[in-house]
């Protein structure tokens, strides 16, 4: 009787960190927190991995380089929602 982990993935380990489903941010740094971006050069590479991928023409660095992008990406959703859903439960629009 053996079973298949399937094994964690960091998002999912951040998703048990940061806990973006429960409020309790201060509203100041809810805020400060949803002002974070990616600055135009990170953007405008984004971009060109998207297209080179959509291609098909993206190398093995570019690929990595992208994923990278990914799972930052993904770590500002997670911070964000949380930070929306802070000054959501302190009656603040975000």
């Amino acid at each position: 009787m053996s079973q298949t982990e399937v094994p964690i993935t960091e998002a999912e380990i951040l998703t048990q960190v940061i806990a973006p489903d429960q409020p309790g941010l201060p509203g100041e740094v809810a805020r400060a927190i949803l002002d974070l971006r990616f600055n135009r050069s990170a953007v405008e590479r984004m971009h060109e991995l998207a297209e080179r991928n959509n291609l098909g023409t993206l190398t093995e660095a570019e690929q990595e380089e992208m994923e990278k992008y990914l799972r930052v990406g993904s770590f500002l959703d997670l911070i964000q929602a949380k930070a929306r859903l802070s000054l959501k439960n302190l009656g603040s629009s975000a």
